[in-house]
């Protein structure tokens, strides 16, 4: 059996954690640079909020309804997903982080001990008394259906009929089911099947589960789609994937709050993004071989044409040293770098990634590993910036003048506080 934990309304969630005043009152939460909504409440929602729609379409009907607006504030979210998916991995055999709101279980066996609606019941409440978040959970043979099953107990739940758990142990409530979801909703199937399945009369789940493996292997993908039917009627084809090997790349990209034409603005935004990488590199022991670092201008703002080019560089070893990769990440930019530009956004993306401090083949003009004294310095960085605060101990490139912001900082203007990863923003409780 597989379990399906997803997150209710996730970001907006996390707002209401540690601001109580926002319950029952429609929260979004908009994207990068105040564009756009990435995320809603229920109220929001029943108001007509779209998702995706920017945010100045919408501040009219927002204002309106008194809707609370949020500028996203990833650095709270990330630490609240760790904190849900940490407590899976304390009660669950094992746990497949899908997204940052999203995680399979795998129950195997479970049966035999428990009775699974009443554990997964009393899992949900664990991890909203424990953590503030909201839940859902669906249990079914298959990944496929606990997904399916976790999108109608939600359903279910708004409506007040059901607990937010929904198991799906059975086969004639397993097609009462799928025939309330329609197609499209099915865990798998995109847009372009969607419409393939609509013009030969599919419609909803459970009209799929019933075509024939030869059609769905003709027009969904080949063994992609034979593999969803059998998931869909109960065969499991997909087991909980747990993360144990080495990441095969690493990203840190953002828009900038205004844009860019300076070369020294660039290089501080590029400096930005490479110390955050460092950071995830040495925070999961790995180091990269393979750095890409791009720029984009508008594709927006007219002439002259956008422009977007990355370049990829190779290191003379593998690294997880914040200095060395920066120094790289400026040659790289220099090189792609177009004086009188417009630049919207920038980021660097690492690969070529293993395991750190194991045995390489360098070149003969570079060491074969970093020296200690170096590695050394990147547990002290990591140490002041873990303790005294995120940035306390910077590259010089990312520092602005004194008394200026930094030019390529991101607008948050309704962002609000760390309230669980900085120790200038934690609650303070008054007697």
């Amino acid at each position: 059996m597989f379990g399906l934990i997803d997150c209710n309304n996730f970001y907006a969630s996390c707002e209401r954690v540690f601001r109580p005043e926002l319950e029952e009152r429609p929260v979004v939460v908009l994207s990068n640079n105040d564009g756009c909504v990435i995320a809603r409440s229920q109220e929001a929602k029943a108001l007509g909020v779209k998702m995706g729609a920017p945010y100045f379409q919408m501040r009219e009907l927002m204002e309106r309804h008194g809707v609370v607006v949020c500028s996203s504030n990833y650095e709270l979210y990330g630490d609240m997903s760790r904190r849900v998916m940490w407590y899976l991995e304390q009660v669950t055999p094992a746990v497949e982080v899908y997204s940052i709101d999203e995680a399979f279980l795998d129950l195997r066996g479970m049966t035999r001990h428990y009775d699974l609606p009443s554990w997964a019941a009393e899992l949900r409440g664990a991890v909203r008394q424990r953590t503030g978040i909201p839940v859902c959970v669906g249990v079914a043979p298959t990944k496929t259906l606990a997904k399916v099953a976790n999108r109608v107990a939600k359903q279910e739940m708004l409506r007040g009929q059901g607990p937010g758990v929904l198991l799906l142990d059975d086969e004639a409530q397993r097609r009462k089911v799928l025939a309330q979801v329609a197609v499209e909703d099915v865990w798998g199937v995109g847009h372009r099947s969607a419409a393939k399945l609509y013009a030969a009369g599919v419609r909803t789940a459970a009209e799929l589960a019933g075509v024939s493996d030869v059609w769905a292997r003709k027009n969904l993908g080949g063994v992609v789609g034979a593999r969803l039917l059998l998931e869909l009627r109960g065969v499991p084809c997909a087991s909980v994937v747990v993360e144990d090997e080495a990441r095969k790349s690493l990203a840190c990209t953002r828009s900038f709050g205004q844009p860019l034409s300076e070369l020294t603005d660039l290089a501080g935004a590029v400096a930005t993004h490479v110390a955050r990488a460092g950071e995830k590199l040495r925070q999961q022991g790995l180091a990269a071989r393979l750095l890409t670092v791009f720029v984009e201008t508008s594709r927006y703002a007219g002439p002259p044409p956008p422009y977007s080019f990355s370049t990829q560089l190779t290191l003379p070893v593998a690294t997880d040293d914040t200095l060395v990769l920066a120094a790289w990440a400026r040659r790289g930019l220099e090189r792609i770098y177009r004086p009188g530009r417009r630049y919207v956004k920038a980021g660097v993306v690492l690969d070529g990634l293993e395991r750190a401090g194991q045995q390489q083949q360098g070149s003969l003009f570079a060491p074969l590993a970093a020296s200690p004294e170096r590695a050394a310095l990147m547990r002290t960085l990591d140490g002041l910036n873990s303790r005294y605060g995120k940035g306390t101990v910077r590259v010089g490139t990312m520092v602005a003048a004194p008394g200026q912001r930094e030019a390529w900082a991101m607008r948050r203007e309704a962002k609000s506080p760390a309230f669980t990863t900085s120790w200038q923003e934690l609650w303070k409780v008054r007697c």
